[in-house]
């Protein structure tokens, strides 16, 4: 996980998101998890997203040690989802942010299957959910929840703890579900105009942008020099002008960079 320069960071205050929201970010089910219990062997998660309040919805085969074990247990078996968020562009150095999420891991009961599934299909459509949400569970999958106690985020921004009442305050960044697909295509569409977007140095060949991640206040960018020359690569967050939350907005704000960007 690269700490950006904190010259690079351009964002002045109120206009980056707060360590809730990125733990809910995070947590939302884009990244890939890992459920950790006392006893238990690290679990990987198939399937995962939140409910409204941020109480994490985990997809885990019924026969799992991890589904076991919160069978066999008669109070609520503490637990903790690991969650890395990797660059959806190919980079060297993917690892954008890593969250913990430290609570209490119960099954939820069969009268909650059927809305927990059409939650983790939204982001995870898969055709067990979709036996779970007609209410024909086959046996072989279940679904855990996670009370959130307290959260931890390690990113660009720093490290944070989040105390339930913040976590479960905030609401995850508007575009996490999409920001894949928007990062592929700005990568394999429109590299010239990000380097663009950054000042020209004075008779040096401008560094190679890729873009990184994206959030309703603004855009990273990872930039690296040109061959033959192998510095190290950094990160440069270019802030909005005003955070955004639709798909509209959005558009408008990439023209605007697109139409100041150096000729």
């Amino acid at each position: 996980m690269r700490r950006a320069d904190p010259t690079q960071i351009t964002d002045g205050p109120g206009h980056g998101p707060g360590p809730a929201e990125r733990a809910r970010t995070l947590a939302y089910g884009m990244a890939d998890g890992v459920l950790v219990a006392p006893g238990v062997p690290y679990a990987p998660v198939t399937a995962h997203t939140t409910d409204r309040d941020g109480r994490p919805l985990l997809l885990v085969p019924a026969a799992a040690p991890i589904a076991a074990a919160v069978a066999g247990e008669p109070d609520d078996l503490p637990a903790t989802l690991r969650v890395s968020d990797v660059a959806p562009v190919a980079l060297a150095d993917r690892v954008r942010g890593r969250a913990r999420l430290h609570g209490w891991l119960t099954e939820l009961p069969a009268g909650e299957l059927r809305a927990a599934a059409l939650r983790l299909a939204h982001p995870h459509p898969r055709a067990e959910l979709l036996d779970l949400a007609a209410g024909r569970p086959d046996g072989e999958w279940t679904v855990l929840a996670l009370e959130v106690a307290q959260a931890e985020v390690q990113d660009a921004w720093g490290d944070a703890v989040v105390e339930p009442e913040e976590y479960a305050a905030a609401a995850p960044d508007p575009f996490v579900a999409v920001e894949p697909g928007i990062l592929s295509h700005l990568d394999s569409c429109h590299r010239d105009e990000l380097a663009r977007l950054l000042p020209a140095a004075e008779g040096a060949p401008g560094p190679v942008v890729r873009p990184l991640a994206l959030d309703r206040y603004g855009l990273w960018l990872r930039c690296s020099a040109p061959p033959p020359r192998t510095p190290d690569p950094y990160d440069v967050r270019l802030p909005f002008a005003e955070p955004v939350s639709d798909l509209h907005g959005l558009r408008c704000v990439y023209r605007r960079l697109f139409a100041h960007a150096t000729p």
